[in-house]
């Protein structure tokens, strides 16, 4: 997709017009900059910030499964902040190229705002997704290198995102003091969590399972690859009824939930109101030991020190607490930015 340029002379408004590409499978875009005659300004964080929030929406042509590529085309320097707009490009999954044609002169770069704007706006600070092409005289022969680079799959490191890479197993308390209505809204909490995410056959998992002094799997990772109908499982659950085996609860949901995974990295939910009968801390230990990290959630009479045993490290990070089950819908954007903080970290 190549974006049109808005050009402000005066008072006069010039649109040139909008153009989609498809370039095979991957949906690239380039968005040009602002220009004010008079005092130049390039706000290239604004335009990458408008192309990841519009260009790759199903409305506007964006296909799931397919590699999202951004192209930003720039010669000279951005005049805004980079860094937030990038970041939001990453976390969308989108591979951002930046192609810098007539670096600044020297006696430019006492203008520049930010020396390694290249370095924070791409994909990967690896080289693969910066370019430099010299002038606007030697363009043409740049195509067929830059191409090949668009055009490499195994090159494209920003496809997988935690939004669509990761699979999620809630462990849910299903104890008697809980009562009916508020474990209604413990469900609306994970299906709260679970919305975030980019469930599909391609994309993030998620898998449930129920415990008291028995335990219950409500659904597996693979049974459910759209976010509608994981909703409706979640929403559709029965609430169990019975004591609080928390560290059997663990142990099941390891064996069941995470035997056969796809793509990603595995994250378990636990959501509890009370204490646990039996030991939290070696079950919890088991499962990070085989790779998965551990979040736990705790309502009401549920003790620190269970819900910090059970955590990963650091504990800080994965521990939350509110008092009431109405609280629990505060604590959404959280758990989510937890995830995907530990999926940015370690892939």
């Amino acid at each position: 997709n190549t974006y049109n340029k808005h050009t402000n002379t005066g008072n006069t408004h010039t649109n040139t017009g909008n153009t989609h590409t498809n370039t095979g499978n991957k949906h690239t875009n380039t968005y040009n900059k602002h220009t004010n005659t008079g005092n130049t300004h390039t706000n290239t964080g604004k335009a990458i910030m408008h192309t990841a929030e519009t260009f790759y929406t199903q409305e506007n042509g964006g296909r799931r499964g397919h590699p999202r590529v951004m192209v930003v085309l720039i010669d000279g320097w951005p005049s805004d902040d980079l860094e937030q707009a990038a970041m939001l490009a990453r976390e969308s999954g989108i591979n951002v190229f930046m192609v810098s044609v007539a670096k600044p002169a020297p006696e430019e770069l006492g203008m520049v705002r930010d020396k390694d704007f290249v370095q924070k706006a791409v994909c990967k600070d690896n080289a693969h997704f910066s370019y430099s092409i010299p002038s606007w005289f030697s363009t043409t022969k740049h195509v067929k290198p830059l191409t090949q680079r668009l055009c490499s799959l195994d090159g494209l490191l920003c496809s997988k995102t935690c939004y669509n890479s990761v699979n999620i197993g809630f462990l849910i308390d299903g104890s008697s003091s809980i009562g009916d209505s508020n474990f209604r809204m413990m469900l609306d909490f994970l299906a709260g969590i679970a919305r975030s995410f980019d469930i599909s056959d391609i994309g993030a998992r998620i898998g449930a399972v129920q415990f008291t002094y028995d335990q219950r799997l409500e659904f597996g990772l693979f049974d459910h690859p759209r976010k509608e109908d994981t909703i409706n499982a979640l929403r559709r659950i029965s609430y169990m009824s019975g004591g609080t085996a928390t560290g059997a609860g663990i142990t099941y949901a390891i064996q069941n939930l995470f035997r056969r995974t796809g793509p990603g990295r595995n994250f378990l939910i636990i959501i509890t109101d009370g204490q646990s009968y039996d030991d939290v801390q070696l079950p919890a230990l088991e499962g990070q030991k085989k790779g998965i990290t551990i979040f736990s959630v705790g309502v009401a009479w549920a003790p620190l020190e269970d819900l910090k045993a059970m955590a990963s490290e650091p504990k800080e990070g994965h521990t939350f607490f509110t008092r009431d089950f109405i609280g629990l819908a505060e604590i959404v954007p959280a758990v989510v930015r937890g995830i995907c903080r530990d999926f940015n970290d370690k892939n």
